[in-house]
Order: C-alpha cells, then sequence, then structure tokens
C-alpha cells in the first residue's frame, strides 16, 4: 500500500491523557500513547475503539491539541487513532517535542 502522507511523520512516545467526543455521544476521557506526530496529524494507540468523526483533544506540556477521529484499527496491541489536527493546533518541533522523538529520516 503507497503511503500517501504529504508529511513526514516523526516517531514519538509521550503518555497522554484525551478527551473524545463522538458526533452523536457523550464526552469519554482515557489514557493514550503518541506514536507518532506531524504537523497536520498524529497517531495514538488507546485500549478503545474511537468513532471516527469524534472530536479528540489533549494538552501537552502546555500545549493545546485538538482535532478529529479520521480512521481507527486494531491492531494486536491495542486501537489506533489517527487524528488530523483543527487549523490551529498545527503541530511543530519547536512548539512541542514529546518525551521521545526520532525523526527516521535523519538515520536513513
Amino acid at each position: 500500500m503507497q503511503d500517501r502522507r504529504s508529511e513526514v511523520r516523526m516517531l514519538c512516545a509521550d503518555m497522554l491523557e484525551v478527551t473524545w467526543q463522538p458526533p452523536e455521544g457523550r464526552l469519554h476521557i482515557a489514557t493514550a500513547l503518541l506514536e507518532d506526530i506531524s504537523p497536520s496529524g498524529a497517531c495514538l494507540q488507546i485500549e478503545f475503539e474511537l468513532p471516527v468523526g469524534s472530536r479528540i483533544q489533549w494538552e501537552s506540556a502546555g500545549r493545546q491539541f485538538s482535532g478529529i477521529v479520521r480512521y481507527c484499527v486494531y491492531r494486536e496491541i491495542g486501537w489506533f487513532v489517527g487524528v488530523e489536527f483543527a487549523s490551529g493546533s498545527r503541530w511543530s518541533e519547536s512548539s512541542y517535542q514529546p518525551e521521545h522523538l526520532f525523526d527516521i529520516n535523519k538515520m536513513l
């Protein structure tokens, strides 16, 4: 399968407390692991399936992130949630660095 991303995603690891609200549901709170991040989105690992279209947000190191769940797939170790950031939540390395951040392109 071909990767259609227009931006490089940085591999990372950071524990987050996320809140999400399905389009027609109540607010939920859970712990998630930030797996990768780019200026326009991120991937989280979580124990629950999140409905596509849910609004999701979290705060880390004083920086607020919010967006929409674009996919949620189960793999051997949990649910992986793709988040497209809202326009005001774009990420940059200078604005927030996860606990562990790895640029695989620098290693190639």
